[in-house]
């Protein structure tokens, strides 16, 4: 196994999993149910989300 394997960090609000599909409760004219398709907000559909950059802080004297 490599050891430049970075670790992805996967999106506190939808675990990695960005797309789902949601039935409404209503059928199709061929009997298949109806869905939508909702994409997680926090991540934009990607399932990451990026790491922020390390922010130097002003030590107060």
């Amino acid at each position: 196994m490599p050891e430049n394997t970075a670790r992805t960090r996967l999106c506190r609000d939808c675990d990695g999993f960005p797309t789902v599909a949601i039935t409404t409760g209503q059928r199709t004219p061929d009997g298949s149910r109806r869905t939508i398709t909702a994409i997680c907000r926090a991540c934009d559909g990607t399932g990451m989300v990026l790491r922020r950059p390390a922010v130097a802080r002003e030590v107060a004297a």
